[in-house]
């Protein structure tokens, strides 16, 4: 079966019933790159496609060479391909909350913010809440902005492997406080008529904001299992710890039955040669060569084999999967004709 799969992401950017593409990997492996490169060549067959950052760090911003925020901005030299930044933390979440209740008159202190700001520690005593808040904005924005297709720059796996859980962690914790609402159903209508419209107010409108975002929550997770709409792609590089966070990220991947069938290896030193190519090469031009230039070259030949062991594992591990190998640089891949000319071997590798 392994034969008939194209080493490319080609199958990508072909099935145009793709909207929303995740990009993921261990910290430091080119997923911000290949998120990039992946936007560049859908943009070239795609209506409009927006580049979403979802990592603390984002690094969209020097990728491109322009400064990118919370609101999309189309990227110098493209008609259609649009980046954002934004917050996953959710405190930008509870600001636009409490902005719309100051906007509805409630006052944002004595008695009226009283049962707002109890329900605000009762929601943030949740573990992850704030987060799952945000993940659900972002996605009830991203559906908004009507693009054809989404693309994800998320964080380090640990960070991402939470973000895709938040569906059930919102259902889990919604779950919960609307049960302790109708608990304490008599004790709150009792404080509310004590504390005045506003108060009432206050509490039916967090109430109201719970059930939306519940409402929301179960259609991106709905989204997201559907592997006619959603992918994500892996990132690695020919390594110990990265391969080994890449099989955890595909485990749990399969677990939240979120479809993964491609993986992108970068960093491979000459990935149209074999290891023992250079051996042969090296062992004919030794004595010509300075000590300096020996010891460079056996250092070099020491990681290539090491790579070729670690990728011909990434090939067992994943025979059903496209693996794409995309070669080490002279230089970094910055600046948008960078990231076109180095985007073309996403879809046409070197072997």
């Amino acid at each position: 079966m392994a034969e008939d799969l194209h080493p490319s992401l080609r199958n990508i950017v072909e099935q145009e019933s793709l909207n929303w593409i995740f990009v993921g990997g261990k910290g430091g492996v080119g997923k911000t790159t290949t998120s990039c490169c992946l936007a560049v060549q859908l943009a070239k067959v795609r209506p409009n496609v927006l580049v979403v950052s979802t990592d603390p760090a984002h690094n969209l911003s020097d990728a491109f060479g322009q400064k990118f925020g919370r609101e999309p901005v189309k990227v110098n030299g493209f008609d259609n391909l649009f980046c954002m930044e934004v917050d996953s933390s959710g405190e930008q979440e509870w600001e636009a909350i409490e902005a719309a209740q100051a906007s509805q008159g409630l006052a944002s202190d004595g008695l009226e913010s009283g049962v707002g700001s109890i329900m605000k520690d009762l929601m943030t005593s949740v573990p992850g809440i704030d987060e799952a808040m945000a993940f659900a904005e972002l996605m009830k924005m991203v559906q908004e902005m009507n693009y054809s297709t989404i693309v994800f720059d998320t964080a380090p796996t640990g960070h991402t492997l939470r973000l895709l859980s938040f569906p059930k962690t919102m259902e889990s914790a919604i779950g919960k406080l609307l049960e302790l609402k109708n608990r304490f159903q008599g004790l709150i209508t009792q404080m509310t008529a004590f504390m005045g419209a506003g108060g009432a107010e206050g509490v039916e409108a967090m109430i109201q904001k719970l059930e939306q975002l519940k409402a929301l929550i179960d259609q991106v997770h709905n989204q997201i299992r559907n592997p006619e709409k959603t992918t994500f792609v892996c990132v690695c590089i020919p390594e110990f710890l990265s391969i080994y966070e890449t099989e955890r990220l595909v485990q749990e991947l399969s677990k939240n039955e979120i479809d993964t069938h491609n993986v992108v290896v970068n960093q491979v030193l000459f990935p149209d040669k074999d290891a023992e190519d250079l051996v042969e090469w090296y062992g004919s031009a030794k004595d010509s060569l300075p000590g300096e230039a020996q010891n460079l070259i056996s250092k070099t030949i020491a990681r290539k084999r090491m790579q070729d062991r670690y990728i011909s594992q990434i090939f067992e591990l994943y025979e059903d999967f496209h693996i794409c190998l995309m070669p080490l640089l002279d230089n970094e891949v910055r600046g948008v004709a960078a990231l076109d000319a180095f985007s073309n071997l996403l879809l046409n590798p070197v072997n």
